[in-house]
């Protein structure tokens, strides 16, 4: 904590609980301490002020020091708010009971947040990976590390600055680490995009790392992780476990994996692709992206699953084909494709349950849960052996056992049992488990009866009509007697109390019962934790099971996601190979024609490329004719296949796809002075300078931001240097520019194409139909006309065009 963050009143102003508050307060700077105190969390000082506008909550003031506050139970609905603004909070509790005559309860931090490593479940988006990132810079490369604490998922690679920021944008990170000497260029390399932490330098050590990592996994080196020789990487990764550490994270044990992200093993796709395509968000308001039509999945594990294989499409024929295999085996089945929406319909968030069990934050009512999706999964292994299928059996196979796991659970916890176990319930372990919880069940269970009995005793024995019993927080249980029969009270009764028309008394007898209660109360209570921790302990033990069952459901969830939207849509199985060719017939857009009321109201469109007559397909016609929908379109469905799914298209042939890359649209970068056209040429260099044998193009409009000239030069260069270059990359080349329709008479591999349009009278109907041929006209005073341009400015503009 700064100098200036400290309470700074008169001596006797501050109080035990401020003396408290500072001393903690000193260990956590930069971060928001939730101080309990009673039923609530007060926050004091600036944190104070900087939490009221957040939380929009009463900012007051005692001693002269700002503070502010909620209640203990509201916790949830508050943190989540202040993790979503970017600060870290560390919660502070209160760790006794207040005890009379003790001036100050102790106190201490049991948990820290920040935004890359938050487990709350109102924090964390069910379908999305929350990512802590850590960075370490090497001479020419960067360490780079992924960790998702909520699942357990830990990813390092090392690679240039460029696929790092791609990485970067691609896993989104919610938080990132680095060196605190290297602020400087993190600053400029990120340009403050990210919420970044910075950790002190001597953490940055490879000896230390590898010490880590090596100590957390159990092994004595990294060789079977397959990551030994990213030295850069190994440091950052032992950084993400140094900070968990730091921030209390003691409890990893979920974290029992680390994977190397193997760019050969996946198709590359950079992040301007990415959004060009509009896969994970539209680039409109009101827009819809791909994965909105995609997604299809039932759990939350599959969902986070789609994102990954939609983010690192496979290259790998075999295990694309697989996919392909099993989709189709759901597409063709529909009682199949029921019973498996009903049982995913039962298996809740197994991969986070886990991380919960670990850090010790889960509930009853999630351990029951975690019976019921088991029995689930257990229940398709069961359908899926007796199908006669080596496709299912396969599946089947890779499920691993954990009905020890199930049976453990379902003869500990109550059916339904509530979120938490609560002192004076008892109604967490099921009957029968434990003896001894039983047996002080039945004592505190039985209050009422015991009390009734001990009453018609003790009215008997005294003669006192119309005793009561009674019971208050200051003196417990009492035998309440009219005024009026006081003269029969027993002499061994002790008055605690003199009421207008009564008295109260106690008993010997009914103290000690009293105290039986309250210890049983207490017993209870600890009796039901011991036991739920023990079950928890247990089911850990088989961790790496439920992790396998997690990510085999996941699988499956998706794969059904694949099938359910192929049905839906009219998709077809593609044919991926290993030839060097695109054959799409009648392909659609699966965003837009959704938009569609019928089916039969989208025209498709065939694309066919190939190394040796058409590599590149140059596409002329006017504005608002469906050009750029035909680009990515193409785009989509090359990368639909490569993940496994089936494709809009009656037919698709697709030749092995290693990059996809596009220019589409215009955008700018005012903040850092690049202009349209900079920006354009930017992202055109980046593309030509890392094409490949397999790569697959499609470039919109460039050239158009600078003057016409220079435009069509610079267009029709890059169309040849796509032409002459001994990779030849099959390409699509959207234009309006109709003067490079004439390089197809010189270079036999391109081919021109126009989107057609009929003009009758003064009106211009869109065809939508990719035509053999260029075009000659782009109707550019049409399209300004229906947009509502004013009349005049139309009439003027057709009057310099004619003269």
């Amino acid at each position: 904590m700064n100098k200036n963050d400290k309470f700074y009143c008169k001596k006797k102003e501050v109080t035990p609980l401020i003396q408290q508050y500072n001393n903690i307060k000193t260990k956590y700077p930069d971060t928001i301490l939730l101080f309990q105190v009673g039923d609530f969390y007060e926050i004091f000082g600036k944190d104070a002020i900087q939490c009221s506008k957040i939380l929009n909550i009463v900012l007051t003031k005692r001693s002269h020091i700002h503070l502010a506050g909620f209640p203990y139970h509201s916790l949830n609905t508050y943190l989540p708010k202040l993790i979503r603004s970017g600060l870290r909070v560390a919660i502070c509790d209160q760790l006794e009971e207040p005890k009379k005559g003790k001036n100050i309860v102790k106190r201490g931090v049991t948990e820290l947040v920040t935004p890359g490593i938050a487990i709350n479940e109102n924090i964390l988006e069910t379908k999305s990976n929350n990512f802590l990132a850590s960075i370490h810079l090497g001479i020419k490369n960067l360490g780079l590390s992924f960790l998702d604490i909520s699942t357990g998922e830990f990813f390092v690679t090392e690679d240039t600055k460029n696929n790092v920021l791609q990485y970067l944008k691609l896993f989104n990170p919610s938080e990132i680490l680095f060196q605190r000497k290297e602020k400087k260029f993190v600053d400029q390399f990120l340009r403050k995009k990210y919420y970044t932490f910075l950790m002190e330098d001597w953490i940055f050590d490879y000896g230390l790392a590898y010490e880590k990592l090596t100590s957390h996994f159990k092994t004595n080196s990294l060789k079977g992780f397959g990551i030994n020789d990213l030295k850069l990487g190994i440091i950052s990764s032992g950084v993400i476990l140094s900070y968990l550490h730091n921030t209390h994270h003691f409890n990893i044990k979920h974290i029992s994996n680390i994977r190397r992200i193997k760019k050969e093993e996946h198709m590359w796709i950079d992040n301007f692709t990415f959004q060009n395509l509009e896969i994970f968000h539209s680039l409109n308001k009101e827009g819809v992206p791909l994965i909105n039509i995609m997604d299809q999945t039932i759990t939350p594990m599959g969902g986070r699953l789609l994102k990954n294989w939609i983010l690192f499409p496979l290259i790998n024929i075999f295990h694309i084909k697989k996919r392909h295999q099993i989709v189709q085996k759901l597409y063709s089945n529909h009682i199949l494709r029921d019973f498996i929406k009903k049982k995913l319909k039962d298996i809740h968030d197994i991969e986070r349950m886990i991380s919960k069990m670990v850090i010790g934050k889960i509930s009853p009512r999630e351990i029951y849960t975690l019976h019921k999706s088991l029995i689930s999964i257990s229940e398709i292994k069961k359908f899926f052996l007796s199908q006669d299928s080596q496709i299912l059996t396969d599946i089947a196979n890779s499920f691993q056992d954990c009905k020890m796991i199930s049976d453990k659970i379902v003869n500990t916890i109550q059916e339904n049992p509530p979120h938490q176990i609560e002192k004076g319930k008892g109604n967490v372990i099921i009957k029968g488990f434990s003896k001894e919880l039983d047996e002080i069940r039945m004592l505190y269970f039985s209050q009422k009866e015991y009390l009734e009995k001990l009453r018609k005793i003790e009215q008997l024995n005294t003669g006192i009509n119309n005793l009561k019993i009674g019971y208050n927080n200051i003196f417990g249980y009492f035998f309440e007697v009219k005024a009026s029969k006081k003269y029969k009270v027993p002499s061994h009764w002790i008055q605690k109390q003199t009421l207008a028309n009564s008295g109260r008394y106690i008993t010997e007898e009914l103290k000690n019962y009293e105290l039986k209660i309250l210890n049983a109360e207490q017993k209870i209570l600890s009796l039901e934790k011991k036991i739920f921790n023990d079950l928890i302990n247990q089911i850990l033990e088989k961790i790496k099971h439920l992790q396998k069952n997690a990510k085999e459901i996941a699988k499956l969830d998706v794969l059904y996601s694949f099938s359910n939207l192929a049905l839906e849509n009219n998709y077809v199985k593609p044919e991926i190979n290993h030839s060097l060719k695109i054959h799409i017939i009648k392909g659609r857009h699966p965003v837009i024609e959704r938009q569609f009321i019928s089916k039969i109201s989208y025209i498709p469109n065939d694309i066919i490329l190939n190394k040796s007559d058409q590599q590149i397909m140059i596409i002329t016609g006017p504005n608002m004719s469906g050009k750029s929908a035909i680009l990515r379109q193409t785009a989509i469905i090359i990368l639909m296949a490569h993940i496994g799914s089936f494709v809009p298209a009656k037919y698709a042939e697709i030749g092995l796809i290693d990059k996809i890359f596009s220019r589409v649209g215009a955008s700018d970068n005012i903040s850092l002075g690049e202009s349209t056209f900079m920006v354009e040429m930017n992202e055109t260099a980046s593309i030509l300078n890392n094409i490949s044998k397999r790569s697959f193009l499609i470039l919109d409009e460039i050239g158009r931001g600078t003057s016409t000239y220079d435009g069509i030069s610079i267009a029709k260069s890059i169309v040849e240097f796509l032409h002459e270059n001994s990779l030849r990359p099959m390409t699509l080349f959207a234009t309006h520019y109709h003067e490079l329709n004439e390089m197809s008479t010189i270079f036999k591999r391109i081919k021109n194409y126009h989107v057609s349009a009929k003009q009758i009278d003064d009106d211009i109907i869109f065809m939508r139909k990719l035509m053999v041929g260029g075009s000659e006209h782009s109707f550019g005073i049409h399209v300004a006309k229906i947009s509502g341009m004013p009349i005049k400015i139309i009439n003027r503009a057709e009057e310099i065009l004619r003269n």
